[in-house]
């Protein structure tokens, strides 16, 4: 039975680095050649990243001890304000569809840091949660 908490720790591990690399990579907060970012890189983006990319983990391993799981879609609330907060608004195609880039640059690039923070709140209210609910956990 102790490889069975091995096996939980290494998929939410697994799903915290498939995150970063996804996201990082689809961003461009990780260089590559595919997509080159049209706004600059900065330190809040990283954080964001990666603390999204921590909770998303959390969550799975969390999410596998509970005998109940809840709070899934808070979860993906938290994966796309996340992803929204790191991400480039103006490669973003569906918020460039709904406004123009101008629009983004002016009214929703600076939002982006209250984002992320929305979006860390959204985890660890979902995680907090989850914990107090599941015995295990």
């Amino acid at each position: 039975m102790t490889s069975l908490p091995n096996r939980r720790l290494l998929r939410s591990a697994g799903v915290s680095v498939g995150v970063v690399v996804l996201f990082g990579t689809v961003t461009g907060l990780l260089p590559n050649p595919i997509y080159v970012r049209m706004v600059e890189r900065t330190p809040a983006d990283y954080l964001f990243l990666v603390t999204t990319a921590a909770f998303a983990g959390a969550f799975v391993y969390q999410r596998s001890l509970a005998e109940e799981p809840i709070g899934d879609r808070f979860a993906a609330g938290g994966l796309v304000g996340g992803f929204l907060a790191f991400g480039c608004p103006i490669c973003n195609v569906a918020l460039l569809a709904l406004f123009s880039s101008s629009a983004l640059m002016t009214h929703f690039d600076p939002l982006r840091p209250l984002l992320g923070a929305v979006s860390v709140v959204f985890f660890a209210g979902v995680l907090y949660y989850q914990r107090r609910r599941c015995e295990v956990c």
